[in-house]
């Protein structure tokens, strides 16, 4: 599988010159992000972890980790990879090009059904962080996830976590998921032009594509999951989203390891809940602004209230999860999950 972060600098100069900031975020992010070390001599532990998104702000806690340094204050060397989809990133963990992925909880119980045992070891939220939007063009058409019927509704990518929401927001609203067309296109540029095209009438995704989406009048927000409160109404409880999951055979086999990582994750939650919007984005890449700070701010102001400040799994959120999942996914309706074996809160005790 091709990785930006593989590219040498001259390719991935070239690359950034062919096409425009936004679309390339996610390949610029991965090759800036690569071989962390205390001093970049790489002497530390060193770990692979694939992003579903580096850019996204609902994956901010990676980057972030690694521009405070708390990584290498736990003496580690983190890669940090980047792909543009969460299951994406799944993949890249199950075939074990990487030791962890920073993606969404629900693909655990996903991949539980299919025989492999993967678990969240520290939680970044307790809300989606996820948007639907509905375009300039479809909004007098789009009031409520009722009138999803015959709509082309946008994904980052098939089996992602926002096809899982969308399909669970249908068909919570009476509209089966043979009734509307979900369509993969990614986020960032790639959506907002699909959005302005016409090629999809609405869809799902998180800032800081919903900030230029809001901001160039391309669209509108009809459902809003930042928040607990926002999580609660569209998906009836607390929904753990986005998180450090990994293998259960390599977590068991190098729980040091695993604990500084999650030593280092905490330090940052906890840091993100003690400093503004601002701090925030000043501290992350300048190109993750896209040439407009305020408007990149704004974004993080408007998705923190999804991140935990502990890393801990939120009190029913597994439940919820699997809720949720259970209302259109046939292998988690057939199967017996088992929710224990999805997560640990092990080592955000010790963290603590």
């Amino acid at each position: 599988m091709r990785k930006s972060a593989r590219l040498s600098a001259l390719a991935a100069a070239g690359l950034l010159a062919l096409c425009s900031l936004t679309a390339c975020a996610n390949d610029a992010a991965s090759t800036a992000s690569t071989g962390s070390g205390s001093k970049g001599d790489g002497k530390g532990t060193k770990v692979k972890i694939m992003v579903g998104g580096l850019d996204k702000v609902i994956y901010m806690p990676a980057m972030l980790t690694q521009r405070l340094g708390y990584f290498d204050a736990e003496g580690l060397d983190v890669e940090l990879l980047t792909e543009p989809a969460g299951v994406q990133a799944e993949t890249a963990l199950v075939a074990g090009q990487v030791q962890g992925t920073v993606g969404f909880y629900d693909h655990t119980l996903d991949l539980q059904t299919k025989g492999k045992a993967v678990e969240s070891v520290v939680q970044f939220s307790h809300a989606p962080g996820e948007v639907e939007v509905v375009s300039a063009k479809a909004a007098g058409d789009i009031s409520s996830p009722k009138d999803f019927k015959g709509k082309k509704l946008g994904i980052t990518s098939l089996g992602s976590s926002t096809d899982f929401l969308t399909k669970y927001l249908a068909v919570k609203n009476g509209v089966k998921v043979s009734e509307f067309s979900p369509v993969a296109v990614g986020a960032g540029a790639t959506f907002i032009s699909a959005l302005q095209q016409g090629s999809i009438d609405g869809g799902m995704t998180t800032d800081p594509t919903v900030a230029t989406i809001l901001d160039k009048k391309a669209g509108r927000v009809l459902v809003d999951m930042r928040t607990p409160e926002g999580s609660q109404k569209a998906l009836g409880g607390p929904y753990p989203s986005s998180s450090l999951y990994m293998q259960t055979d390599w977590v068991n086999g190098h729980k040091d390891t695993v604990q500084k990582l999650v030593n280092a994750f905490v330090k940052t939650l906890k840091w993100m809940s003690t400093h503004s919007a601002a701090e925030i984005a000043a501290r992350m890449p300048a190109d993750y602004a896209q040439g407009d700070k305020a408007l990149y701010t704004e974004s993080i102001k408007s998705t923190l209230p999804m991140f935990t400040d502990d890393g801990v799994m939120p009190e029913n959120g597994p439940e919820t999860v699997e809720k949720v999942l259970k209302a259109f996914n046939t292998n988690i309706q057939n199967a017996d999950v088992d929710l224990a074996k999805t997560y640990t809160t092990e080592f955000v005790e010790a963290a603590k």
